[in-house]
C-alpha cells in the first residue's frame, strides 16, 4: 500500500512545477489506496532522451509510494502528431516507422521503472476500435473556440498558417486515453498542460472524477536554449553510449550544469545555492562539479561501471591528451575520401554546415594535421586518428 498522505505529498511536490489541483491530489492521497499514474508517450522517434528520464524519475517515485504505473504507448495518436510547440502540420509517421520506434520504449523506459511493475498499454487497442458514431460522441464533449484557444493554434492562426482538421483532434484523443484508463493523475511536462487539462474536463463529461495534473520542468538541451529534442540535436540519448552521454554533459555550460544537477543529479535547490557560493568563493571549481554531474547521471542511468570507464576515458582522452583509450570506428569508406563523408561516416558531425563550421574554425585534425578546407580529400589508414571539436576523438578502422 502506499505511504502515508504526508510523506507521499512532500515527495511528489519536490521538483515538480505544478499540481493541479493541489487539493485534489491531497485529497486522493487520503483514499489510502493505489492510485492510476498515466504517463503517455508516442513513438514518433526511437530513442528516449534525458528530457524524458525528468517526467520517468517522478514516475518512479510514485512508483516507489506503491502506486500503479500505467505506460501508455500513443501507436495511434503517434500517426496524427502532437502539434505542441509545431508552427506547421507535421508530417505523418507510416505505420511501419511507429512499430519501429515503439520496439525499443519499453526496454528503455526499463532504466528508470520497475518493468515488472509497470502496466503498458496502446492506445490503438481502443482508439482504433472507435466507431465513428462512438467519435462524434467524444469530439462533441469539447469545443472549436476551446481547442483554438490553444497557444500553438491561436499563433498559427494568427498568422495565416494552417492548421490540419485532425491536429485538433489530437489533444481530444489524449484527453480520451484518461477516460477508457480511469487515471487518477497523468503526468506530463509543462507543454503539455492543454492536452492533460483536456483529459480532466472529458473525465467530467463522461461522468469520472477527473484526474490531478503534474507537470515537470522541461530540460534544456545541450545548447542551454531549446527543450532537449531529437529533432534538434541536443540531446543526450538514454540507449546511447555511457562515454558519449559523459563527454556531451561535460560539453554543457556552466550555467546550464545547475540545471541539470536540480532535475536529473538529485541536488536540492538549498544545495545548488551552496555550490554556488562555493564557486564563486574559490572553494569549488565548475569543471569538477561537472565532472561530478556527469558521474552522478551516466551512473543513475547506466551503470557505476559505465560511469566509471567514461570518467577514466574523458579524463585520459580529453583532459590529458591520452589516446590509447580512444574508441575506435569501422567506416565504410575508401581512401582517399571526402573530409565530410569522413566526418559524417564516424558520426562525428549531423550535417554539411556543421562540418563547415568546425573546418572553417580549425576544430577538424586527421593524424595530427588541422584541416580546414571544406572541399579537402584527404587519405587515412587504419589505425588514423580523427579529432573533431572540443570532444570528439576516435581511431579508424
Amino acid at each position: 500500500m502506499p505511504k502515508d498522505p504526508q510523506t507521499a505529498l512532500e515527495i511528489i511536490l519536490s521538483g515538480t512545477q505544478q499540481v493541479t489541483p493541489l487539493a485534489e491530489l491531497q485529497r486522493k492521497l487520503q483514499l489510502n489506496r493505489p492510485l492510476k499514474i498515466k504517463l503517455g508517450a508516442d513513438p514518433t522517434a526511437p530513442d528516449l532522451h534525458l528530457g524524458h528520464a525528468v517526467v520517468f524519475e517522478k514516475l518512479r517515485q510514485l512508483q516507489d509510494l506503491g502506486h500503479e504505473i500505467y505506460f501508455l504507448i500513443g501507436d495511434f495518436t503517434a500517426r496524427i502528431g502532437d502539434p505542441t510547440g509545431k508552427s506547421q502540420t507535421r508530417k505523418p509517421l507510416t505505420t511501419q516507422e511507429i512499430e519501429d520506434n515503439a520496439k525499443t520504449y519499453l526496454q528503455q523506459v526499463g532504466k528508470i521503472l520497475d518493468q515488472t511493475a509497470t502496466k503498458v498499454v496502446y492506445n490503438s487497442h481502443w482508439l482504433g476500435n472507435l466507431t465513428l458514431n462512438e467519435t462524434i460522441k467524444i469530439m462533441a464533449k469539447t469545443t472549436l473556440a476551446q481547442l483554438l484557444a490553444r497557444e500553438d493554434f491561436a499563433n498559427r492562426l494568427e498568422n495565416a498558417q494552417s492548421i490540419g482538421f485532425h491536429e485538433l483532434l489530437y489533444p481530444i484523443l489524449q484527453g480520451y486515453d484518461s477516460v477508457f484508463l480511469q487515471a487518477d493523475i497523468e503526468l506530463g511536462g509543462t507543454d503539455q498542460t492543454f492536452n492533460l487539462l483536456m483529459g480532466r474536463q472529458l473525465q467530467e463529461s463522461f461522468g469520472q472524477e477527473p484526474q490531478v495534473i503534474i507537470t515537470l520542468p522541461i530540460l534544456e538541451g545541450l545548447d542551454g536554449v531549446n527543450k532537449m529534442s531529437k529533432s534538434l540535436n541536443n540531446y543526450i540519448g538514454l540507449f546511447e553510449p555511457a562515454s558519449d552521454a559523459y563527454t556531451k554533459i561535460m560539453s554543457i555550460s556552466d550555467e546550464l550544469m545547475w540545471r541539470y544537477w536540480l532535475l536529473l543529479g538529485g541536488k536540492t535547490t538549498t544545495q545548488i545555492t551552496q555550490l554556488q557560493q562555493d564557486v564563486a568563493q574559490g572553494n569549488a571549481h565548475p569543471m569538477e562539479l561537472k565532472k561530478q554531474l556527469a558521474y552522478t547521471i551516466v551512473s543513475k542511468f547506466w551503470s557505476d561501471q559505465e560511469a566509471d570507464a567514461a570518467h577514466a576515458q574523458f579524463t585520459a582522452v580529453v583532459q590529458q591528451k591520452d589516446f590509447s583509450q580512444v574508441a575506435t570506428i569501422k567506416i565504410e569508406l575508401t581512401s582517399p575520401c571526402w573530409i565530410v563523408d569522413l566526418l559524417r561516416a564516424t558520426g562525428a558531425i549531423d550535417s554539411s554546415s556543421q562540418a563547415k563550421r568546425l573546418l572553417a574554425e580549425g576544430a577538424v585534425k586527421l593524424d595530427g594535421q588541422v584541416i580546414t578546407d571544406f572541399k579537402a580529400t584527404v587519405a587515412w589508414q587504419v589505425g588514423s586518428l580523427l579529432c573533431c571539436g572540443k570532444k570528439f576523438v576516435a581511431k579508424l578502422s
